[in-house]
């Protein structure tokens, strides 16, 4: 139902492109004021601008979110410009070097943590700190279904989004008396600037990705979307401390061929 978030203010991390921008556009239809976050400023403005095309009402801040000061901020910039914060989708992340375990340099095994892992807790952390003071609000994390699986190649990546999983849980136990839901997206193979980066432009690779899945495609990042919006509505007013896989089926399949 268009308009249910009317009044309303959500955060969005990664926001410059794919899961984030679609999110971001959706939090808009459905009349939510919406900060759009990112790293990537000409992105982040491009979504601006999409957002405020469809009648929406949209503003960039610039943010690592490895950085507590720069979360800090955001925070601060949405309260301040729109007077409250009511839902939130941590959806920034990096994919990290594909390599081996013991490959991996310490490096760039810290720089996939940063973003992936520390940078979703500074998120909820002071997303919950507005929120406590509101009396409520819903969160979003962006895990993976690498949250929830092994995947080979890609360690750091995988034990980050295993630890937006479990922290997913603990804080939703931690603060649902206090009317705060926070739960997880775990999105399977879905067409994205990061799923296509993977990919390398290959078209063969491609249809490979799109035959394994169990629904013969890739996901988009709007059916993405949906269920974050989804998540943050009163339809999910009982939903809390879910993991929830949007993977068209690809987990339940890797678990049958175990």
């Amino acid at each position: 139902m268009a308009g249910q978030f009317s009044g309303k203010v959500a955060v969005v991390t990664g926001a410059a492109s794919g899961m984030g921008r679609a999110s971001a556009l959706a939090f808009a239809r459905e009349g939510a004021k919406v900060i759009v976050a990112d790293v990537v400023v000409a992105g982040g403005e491009e979504t601006v601008r999409m957002v405020t095309a469809a009648g929406g009402d949209a503003l960039f801040v610039k943010t690592d979110v490895s950085k507590a000061a720069e979360v800090k901020a955001l925070i601060d910039k949405a309260v301040a410009t729109y007077g409250r914060l009511d839902y939130a989708h941590n959806n920034a992340g990096i994919e990290g070097t594909v390599a081996p375990t013991a490959d991996y340099t310490e490096e760039e095994w810290q720089r996939v943590l940063n973003v992936n892992l520390t940078g979703v807790w500074l998120c909820i952390k002071y997303e919950i700190l507005q929120m406590r003071t509101q009396g409520g609000g819903a969160i979003v994390n962006t895990a993976s279904i690498a949250g929830l699986t092994g995947f080979e190649n890609f360690p750091a990546y995988t034990a980050a989004k295993h630890g937006v999983v479990g922290l997913t849980k603990a804080a939703a136990l931690e603060y649902a008396k206090a009317g705060i839901r926070i739960n997880a997206v775990c999105p399977g193979a879905v067409r994205t600037p990061m799923n296509e980066r993977l990919i390398g432009g290959d078209p063969k690779v491609a249809a490979q990705m799109d035959a394994m899945q169990p629904l013969g495609r890739r996901g988009t990042s709007e059916e993405i979307a949906e269920v974050v919006v989804w998540l943050c509505s009163r339809a999910a007013s009982f939903v809390t401390g879910l993991p929830m896989a949007v993977d068209g089926g690809m987990l339940s399949g890797m678990k049958a061929g175990e």
